[in-house]
């Protein structure tokens, strides 16, 4: 009963974490398969459902719905990206799906941890065209079916790397949500992988946690929770790649 009780307080974490920081929804699928015994596939499947409703309660604050129509090849891309990504779940060896999860895991906390490091903003790039757009959406398309997470995890560490603009770059990581969510959850389905029940769960989790963590950054130190879900994604990619 303890363990469950871990699991469902730290899969709350990461959804305060999202709502904080944008990041840590990759803690997600750890949790299910360490804590809650959760097989991976399935795993993977309940994430994807559950980022679907994380999506659209993101975008109910921030009134990035009206901004859809300026990153349609990003969105379409995810779109395919994701019904790919989603579908080679059935084909990868669980071990190479979890080393993903690690990797992804570690990559996304030393972003955050370089971004806390980083004592001016460096200058911003113009936003990429749509090739640029069609190539990042179908690489965070496949890569977050294949981990299980919501998106932003992947877009926004990409985009601060090329160093395109912050605030769009949030917007743009807080709508691809929604088209990866639908297209992974769609394939996980029919092919039979999804706990609908869990999902549900899943979802109201992810969501209470966002609300205290967008209620949170509103009145804490925003940096502390950045370093806080920094460490907790390191030490999640560690786990997972050496464990």
């Amino acid at each position: 009963m303890g363990t469950e009780l871990l699991a469902w307080l730290l899969i709350a974490l990461a959804g305060a974490a999202i709502g904080a920081t944008a990041i840590g929804g990759v803690l997600v699928v750890p949790v299910l398969t360490t804590l809650l015994g959760v097989p991976l596939p399935t795993a993977i499947a309940v994430s994807s459902l559950a980022f679907f409703v994380t999506g659209a309660f993101a975008l109910s604050g921030t009134g990035a719905l009206a901004r859809v129509r300026h990153e349609g090849p990003l969105l379409a891309a995810a779109l395919v990206g994701a019904a790919t990504g989603a579908t080679l779940t059935a084909w990868l060896p669980a071990d190479a799906m979890r080393a993903w999860i690690g990797l992804l895991a570690l990559v996304s906390g030393v972003h955050a941890v370089l971004r806390l490091r980083q004592a001016t903003p460096t200058a911003e790039r113009p936003w990429p065209g749509a090739p640029a757009q069609v190539a990042l959406g179908l690489a965070v398309g496949v890569g977050s079916a294949l981990s299980g997470t919501g998106g932003p995890v992947m877009l926004l560490p990409l985009l601060m790397l090329m160093q395109r603009p912050v605030a769009r770059a949030i917007v743009a990581a807080q709508i691809i949500q929604l088209p990866i969510a639908l297209a992974a959850s769609t394939a996980h389905a029919l092919a039979g992988r999804i706990d609908f029940v869990l999902g549900a769960a899943v979802a109201v989790a992810l969501v209470v946690g966002a609300w205290l963590g967008r209620r949170l950054a509103r009145g804490s130190n925003v940096r502390a929770l950045q370093a806080a879900t920094a460490s907790v994604l390191l030490a999640t990619g560690a786990w997972f790649l050496f464990s």
